[in-house]
């Protein structure tokens, strides 16, 4: 673009010019920056990052321009931006190292998770700024691949304290740029408008006249350079407002093709292979023009137009200039050029762009061509490109001669599009494989397909019956699919945010069951199937047995296993109520899902980690694992039910956030779901704890109601048990104790036989009553679950107290007291300091409130430091590079008030807890 620039400035973007200058500043100071510019074609914004870069002195700088040919082809725009920075390659881990190598085609390897890909990029970008400031600039965002242009905006949406910065350039802010930082270039004033025209026309203009264009191109600097190009006096004396109802990026395009008409036929073909051509390789360029018998000198006239420049690489003077010479040819010109390109293309060295040549050359179907286009997409889909693969399938099947290929090929392309997150696309495609000849397998793979589509959507009231009926479609064809499939509607259904979806399960269940013994040996999925389906119809103990099983064969697993179905196992062990197993499938599973790169299976496995951590009040990790799971959802754009942050919030037993998480979730997914349910569970945990029992009652009753046969039903039983006794209704609670007995029966462990005994102690009487605490106590003490073991010790304190025998009440509230004060279970300590001032007691309360003042992502940062990880580790997990890793960390000792990590476990620990005296005042009387 030609500017006219006063002093180091443009003409008339003094303020804009500023901001930008401080962003290069403000990067040179060690403080990363991110922003979005945005405006029509032609504002102004490639001069403004030209300014840019040409004001960053001593700045490391690398660029990309989105490229509209090369939308579809992953990672394109990102490997020209990491290209000139991939000698630190190996500063950063080996697994994000790994993911890099492969998508740029290093080195073969499994498809990276794009998260995971995202992930090197920032930890690449902050190797490079250790040593060099670094700036990134890319234009033309609007044309980025859908791969490059999310790793990027996550990379700029995790900056903090790096020597980064970061400078898009789009006509409008793309969505997956729309929290950052932008501002909006607008066209200059009409002063400076006219001495931009005055510059570019060589002759006096009418005032009117004049006014008239500044006035029509709303001080587009572009339009008032380029539209008077090739008018000559006497049409612009008549303005050029008359040409129709164009937009102005149109009107700007015709400027150019005004250009291009007069130049000679070989010089215009010339162009047409640049415009076609996406890399602007000049060899690529001149072998194609070659095949065409273009002679260089073509390029002259080009060159001398001044749309066109040729040097280390081919570039158009602006893009629109690229678009207006492409869309300005004939379809037979464009296959012909195309053609050429395909041929100059070497097959071994670049054989994807060569094939989608080769498609783009294509007047109709031709097999050879579809085929070398499905050769591509798994090339594609082994760099990570999902939506490339399915690109290249997608064109494949409209290139596809044979009706059987055609059909299979716009299955693969649904399912690849399904996997890239492209649910239109993918449905779209089914739709196309319907109109052809099927057999009854692809038939059946189409509905698992539209079914996958409704459960990855989170349409998990939709997904249930698509998924029970391309289960039983799948029967004949694919025993272990239908089986899977099977697993995964009894999982949907189980997750349903309304009543309808969970009524599903009795249905799955009974297909499930109807299904043939496998013939292979047991593995845990089926066992697992056939228990849960045992668990829906005929209860826990009929699907004890299975259930057991299943966890016992967990460790055969395979990772396919544990992405794709691997958290219901841990809710096998919590149905057999194995506690230790439950903890340590979660760990395990969580522990894999990183391993493979999945981040964005992460959400529902965090989920049931820190729901384990939770149980045994390691209510510091459990918030670790919350603000995790935050992270991973805010970098992959998942979306998981609260379900940990509630259990979180009742055991603490802080009224106001509790009841707030409980309030926002029933809001967020609805009152009649799986989430309202494990909401209502946590409100009846909580006003036990505040001894507010008619509420805790009718909160358990309701959470009951809206839970089927499933883990989440024998945890609920327990609240009401307790709450029902103590608000004088005996009989709901024996009604609570028989089904509780259902579900733990069989269970010999003494997580179990513990809760049993405890709750059993509530509704019993004399020494029977006492025999049943006594039991609860010794049992709960061989478990890690130290809040299930204080509620024992308050319920035996508050019966003995209640029996008159104040000083062994006194020994039971105490040891009640102490955990749950060092646990940080502020309501239920209330409860005990109360039933312990009837006993004669004064009890007085201190909070230490230091740890508070940490933000979610220092607490986060801080406890996994503590925990022995290394500022790189703790970025990995986080999305963080490890400069803000020790950004954070230096926060986190100025708050804490300490100088290192050795006195981090001291003072988290001293501020995770309350500090609590307990003074001693009458004695037993």
């Amino acid at each position: 673009m030609r500017t006219v620039a006063a002093g180091p400035e443009l003409r008339g973007r003094a303020t804009e010019c500023g901001y930008l200058g401080d962003l290069v500043a403000a990067v040179r100071r060690g403080k990363s920056r991110a922003l979005v510019l945005s405006g029509d074609a032609g504002i102004g914004k490639s001069a403004l990052l030209g300014h840019l870069t040409g004001v960053a002195d001593g700045v490391a700088i690398t660029r990309a321009a989105g490229i509209e040919s090369e939308m579809e082809l992953a990672y394109a725009s990102l490997h020209q931006v990491c290209a000139p920075l991939l000698n630190h390659l190996n500063d950063i881990p080996g697994p994000q190292r790994r993911a890099l190598a492969t998508v740029f085609g290093l080195s073969d390897g499994a498809a990276p998770d794009r998260f995971l890909v995202s992930l090197a990029t920032l930890s690449l970008f902050a190797a490079v700024a250790e040593e060099r400031p670094l700036l990134c600039v890319i234009d033309d965002c609007q044309w980025l691949d859908y791969n490059s242009a999310s790793t990027l905006a996550f990379v700029a949406r995790r900056l903090l304290a790096e020597r980064v910065g970061i400078v898009f350039a789009a006509r409008t802010v793309p969505d997956t740029m729309a929290d950052l930082p932008q501002m909006v270039v607008r066209g200059v004033s009409n002063v400076e408008a006219r001495a931009l025209l005055d510059s570019a026309v060589p002759f006096k203009i009418d005032e009117m006249v004049r006014d008239r264009i500044v006035a029509e191109t709303g001080g587009n600097p572009l339009a008032l350079l380029e539209l008077p190009n090739g008018l000559t006096p006497t049409q612009l004396a008549g303005g050029f407002g008359l040409v129709g109802q164009h937009t102005l990026s149109g009107r700007i395009e015709e400027s150019f093709l005004r250009r291009l008409e007069d130049l000679p036929a070989k010089t215009r073909r010339l162009l047409l292979i640049a415009a076609a051509e996406p890399i602007g390789d000049p060899l690529l360029l001149w072998n194609a023009a070659e095949r065409l018998r273009i002679r260089p000198e073509a390029a002259d006239s080009a060159i001398a137009s001044g749309l066109l420049s040729i040097d280390n690489r081919v570039v158009f003077r602006h893009p629109l200039a690229r678009s207006a010479v492409y869309q300005a040819a004939s379809a037979e010109d464009r296959r012909t050029v195309h053609l050429a390109l395909a041929q100059a293309t070497n097959k071994q060295n670049d054989p994807d762009r060569r094939a989608w040549h080769r498609a783009a050359a294509s007047a109709g179907p031709d097999e050879d061509v579809a085929a070398e286009l499905e050769q591509s997409a798994d090339r594609a889909r082994a760099r990570g490109g999902l939506a490339a693969a399915a690109a290249f399938l997608q064109r494949a099947v409209a290139l596809s001669e044979d009706p059987t290929l055609r059909t299979e090929r716009a299955i693969a392309a649904a399912e690849t599009s399904l996997k890239a997150g492209a649910f239109e696309r993918a449905l779209d495609l089914v739709t196309t494989a319907e109109t052809g000849t099927m057999d009854g397998y692809q038939h059946s793979r189409c509905d698992l397909l539209r079914a996958r589509v409704a459960f990855a959507a989170g349409l998990w009231s939709d997904a249930p019956p698509l998924l029970l009926r391309a289960a039983r479609q799948l029967e004949p064809y694919d025993e272990d699919l239908s089986r899977e499939t099977y697993l995964t509607a009894w999982g949907a259904a189980g997750l349903g945010e309304e009543r309808a979806a969970r009524e599903f399960l009795p249905q799955i269940s009974q297909a499930a069951r109807a299904l043939p013994s496998p013939v292979a040996d047991e593995n845990p999925r089926d066992l697992l199937l056939d228990g849960l389906a045992l668990l829906t119809l005929d209860g826990h103990a009929a699907a004890h047995p299975l259930l057991t099983r299943a966890t016992q064969t967990a460790a055969t697993m395979s990772t396919h296993d544990v992405l794709r179905w691997g958290w219901m196992i841990v809710g096998a062990y919590a149905a057999i109520w194995d506690y230790d197993g439950w903890y340590a499938a979660a760990t395990r599973n969580v522990k894999v899902v990183r391993e493979a790169g999945e981040l964005a299976a992460l959400p529902v496995h965090l989920t049931y980690l820190g729901m384990a951590t939770a149980w045994k009040g390691e209510f510091s990790d459990t918030a670790a694992l919350v603000a995790e799971l935050d992270s991973v959802a805010q970098a992959t754009g998942s979306r998981f039910p609260p379900y940990a942050l509630l259990r979180l919030r009742a055991m603490q037993g802080r009224e106001p956030e509790a009841s707030a998480t409980i309030a926002h979730a029933i809001d967020q997914f609805g009152g009649d779901g799986s989430t309202a349910a494990r909401a209502r569970w946590a409100s009846a945990v909580l006003f036990n704890g505040l001894g507010r029992y008619e509420e805790a009652a009718r909160a358990a009753a309701e959470a009951l109601d809206g839970t089927p046969n499933h883990w989440v039903f024998g945890w609920i039983l327990p609240e009401l048990v307790e709450s029902a006794m103590r608000s004088g209704n005996p009989a709901l609670a024996r009604k609570a104790l028989i089904r509780l007995d259902g579900t733990t029966r069989l269970c010999r462990s003494h997580f179990a036989q513990g809760i049993q005994a405890r709750s059993e102690a509530l509704a019993a009487d004399g020494p029977k009553a006492e025999e049943l605490y006594c039991e609860a106590i010794e049992r709960l003490t061989q478990t890690p679950l130290r809040p299930e073991l204080a509620r024992a010790h308050l319920l035996y304190g508050e019966w003995l107290r209640r029996e008159n025998r104040r000083l062994t009440a006194r020994d039971q509230l105490h040891t009640a007291f102490d955990l749950f004060a060092d646990l940080g279970m502020e309501a239920f300590a209330d409860r005990a300091r109360s039933e312990l001032e009837s006993t004669g007691e004064k009890v007085h309360r201190r909070n230490v409130e230091s740890f508070d003042e940490l933000t979610a992502q220092e607490r986060q940062v801080a406890s996994l430091a503590r925990d022995g990880l290394s500022n790189a580790d703790i970025g990995e997990r986080l999305f963080l590079s490890p400069r803000t890793v020790e950004w954070h960390l230096r926060n986190v000792y100025m708050k804490l008030n300490i100088r290192s990590r050795r006195e981090l476990t001291a003072a988290l620990a001293s501020s995770d807890t309350h500090d609590t005296r307990v003074v001693t005042g009458m004695d037993e009387t």
